[in-house]
């Protein structure tokens, strides 16, 4: 382990990321809003074409390395030459491929008449290409510095918004809010470059053994593949056969959707260094019990969230991009419950099965994922346009965690008594009932007032439901908070 280098309790690591899931959330409820507004359903279509294109050949560029290299120098940062040497290979692999990429990337912007059109627009979404790879966030996770990436996320953001506010005020401007959200995105890799002699040595160790990465890189990177299939690929499919708005009013929705599940996934990115270490050292007890919380957190929580935004979608669309991008609100309540999948895969597949080394279920699953989101795409986004891309993205996001939730069918039924879920979804139904009834109630309050209502008494009816239920995370919530009055 590098010296500068302080390992802090998964607790700690819980709380620094969990701030910055928060500003994740907190920060496009800021921009999102004005910028639905002042860029349209159309400008924000072109920004989503252009970086959905531009994200596939990000991902070609990483490879599988952001997953990998967090399993990687996890098992190997007791060891700082080790880690040093590891990293160092990982990096090489890394700007090898990434230079490729950037070449072909920019042969396709000038060839291809629909990049061309844009051309500035895709030029400035292709930088993210490049600074990504200086990032080495793989390692920072590895280490589990979460603080420094959680300030320093947060900083970024912060000069996003100022700059937002002072140079995005019409739709002509989108050009320049898309540069505005790449700064944000990766503008602090650089610091990220320049911080890393502090976490690894950079001499040279011979021999350099770069094969034994590339099995699981190209593996993982397979993996990653498929699921920008049904990531990406719908806005892709959607800018090719339909117009600018109606990708403007699905990314709207995805927008939301994306806000939902940065909370839901606050846990689950911590703990694959610490679950790949307690793999490495076979100590199965704690690799479980650690995977039966982390999926009880998640579906408690993923629940709660997908119910309620359902629920309240109208009032969520109307009040965050305007009441022009009504046609965005029947693909947001399809969509948003992906998130549940998305939840249950991100324990199941991220942190369970790779973190045991299983990389080729998880390609498996979302092989079958792509196949099926693919072929969903062409039938349903000619009849129902952002709704039918909805649609087939939530039913190929179930199909890959039920192929996971197979493969690890022996961990989970050893498991069983411990998980929940059920228990989550008929108290998140319960609430999401108290809710629609109190909303019908409220039609005359303003929107603003109304989601507030709902929002604490659908927490009041779901933390309620589950006291009764007598669930561990709440009873565990009473008895620290007991115990805090009790030594005041």
């Amino acid at each position: 382990m590098p010296r500068e280098v302080k390992l802090h309790s998964v607790k700690y690591n819980f709380v620094m990321n969990f701030i910055l899931t928060a500003s994740s959330f907190i920060f496009p409820l800021i921009t999102f809003p004005y910028v639905a507004r002042v860029l349209g359903a159309a400008g924000n279509g072109k920004i989503a074409f252009a970086s959905s294109v531009a994200n596939y050949f990000m991902m070609v560029a990483s490879l599988g390395i952001p997953t990998y290299g967090i399993r990687a120098c996890a098992r190997v940062r007791e060891n700082e030459d080790e880690l040093s040497k590891t990293a160092q290979e990982i990096l090489l692999i890394n700007l090898s491929v990434t230079l490729l990429t950037a070449l072909t990337y920019l042969a396709c912007v000038l060839l291809v008449p629909e990049f061309r059109e844009e051309k500035v627009l895709f030029l400035i979404n292709g930088l993210n290409i490049l600074l990504n790879m200086f990032g080495a966030n793989w390692l920072y996770q590895a280490l589990e510095q979460y603080d420094y990436i959680t300030f320093r996320n947060i900083l970024f953001k912060m000069i996003s918004i100022i700059l937002m506010f002072a140079l995005v005020h019409a739709e002509s401007d989108y050009v320049v809010y898309a540069a505005i959200t790449v700064l944000a995105a990766v503008g602090s890799n650089v610091l990220n470059f320049i911080r890393l002699p502090r976490l690894m040595k950079f001499k040279i160790y011979e021999p350099y053994d770069f094969k034994r990465h590339l099995k699981p890189i190209f593996t993982l990177f397979a993996q990653n593949l498929a699921v920008s299939v049904y990531t990406n690929l719908d806005t892709v499919m959607l800018g090719f056969m339909k117009s600018s708005d109606v990708v403007g009013y699905y990314n709207a929705a995805t927008k939301l959707k994306g806000l939902q599940l940065s909370l839901v996934m606050s846990l689950g990115t911590v703990l694959l260094p610490r679950m790949s270490l307690y793999a490495k050292k076979e100590d199965a007890l704690r690799f479980e019990g650690l995977m039966v919380k982390s999926l009880n957190f998640t579906a408690c929580l993923a629940i709660a969230v997908a119910v309620y935004c359902v629920v309240e979608s109208t009032d969520m669309v109307r009040l965050l991009a305007g009441q022009g991008y009504d046609p965005a609100i029947p693909a947001m309540q399809i969509i948003t419950l992906a998130v549940v999948a998305n939840g249950m895969s991100g324990v199941l597949g991220t942190q369970t099965l790779i973190a045991l080394g299983r990389e080729g279920v998880v390609l498996c699953s979302v092989l079958v994922g792509a196949i099926v989101d693919f072929a969903l795409n062409l039938a349903l986004i000619p009849v129902f346009d952002a709704s039918g891309a909805a649609l087939s993205t939530t039913v190929t996001e179930f199909v890959v965690v039920l192929i996971q939730a197979v493969a690890l069918r022996s961990m989970l039924t050893r498991n069983r008594k411990g998980l929940h879920l059920l228990r989550y979804v008929f108290c998140g139904l319960f609430a999401g009932l108290i809710c629609a009834l109190i909303g019908s109630a409220g039609a005359a309050m303003p929107a603003i007032v109304r989601l507030v209502v709902t929002f604490i008494l659908f927490d009041i009816a779901f933390l309620s439901s589950l006291f009764v239920a007598k669930d561990e995370f709440v009873l565990s919530f009473l008895q620290i908070a007991k115990d805090r009055v009790g030594r005041e």
